[in-house]
């Protein structure tokens, strides 16, 4: 009985960490279904990110489809930056570790300014380049 009882958290370490993976997988199909729509499209642990014809869809990654998530036109934006622990970032001298925001501030003053987390500062980066580049075409 005692070995039992040893191997009984065992056992529920293999539980939490099968249905963790089942979990994220269902998360890595619906993105995949959802992405399909978009020109470009981003996934990660934090957010899900989906741009179409200067069309910015974000949300947070779920195990069914993403519907009804928020979106905003970059025309609609007045600047994209890249923060950095909170602390505006220079695209040309990236730090290797820290938490990375995108920060969408918006012409109308009266609307919230939005920030969508990244888990890679680089990728974060050339997002932010890519996207700031976009919002200034015509």
């Amino acid at each position: 009985m005692e070995r039992g009882l040893m191997w009984l958290p065992l056992l529920v370490f293999f539980s939490w960490l099968t249905w963790n993976g089942w979990n994220e997988y269902q998360k890595l199909e619906a993105y995949s279904l959802w992405s399909k729509g978009f020109d470009t499209a981003k996934y990660d642990i934090y957010s899900v990110i989906g741009l179409k014809n200067k069309q910015v869809t974000w949300g947070q990654p779920k195990r069914n489809i993403p519907n009804n998530l928020p979106s905003f036109s970059l025309n609609d934006v007045q600047s994209v930056t890249l923060l950095i622990n909170n602390n505006v970032a220079d695209l040309d001298n990236l730090p290797k570790k820290g938490i990375a925001l995108i920060r969408f501030i918006f012409k109308k003053s009266d609307e919230p300014t939005i920030t969508i987390p990244f888990t890679d500062i680089s990728l974060a980066a050339q997002w932010t380049g890519y996207l700031d580049n976009l919002r200034l075409k015509e």
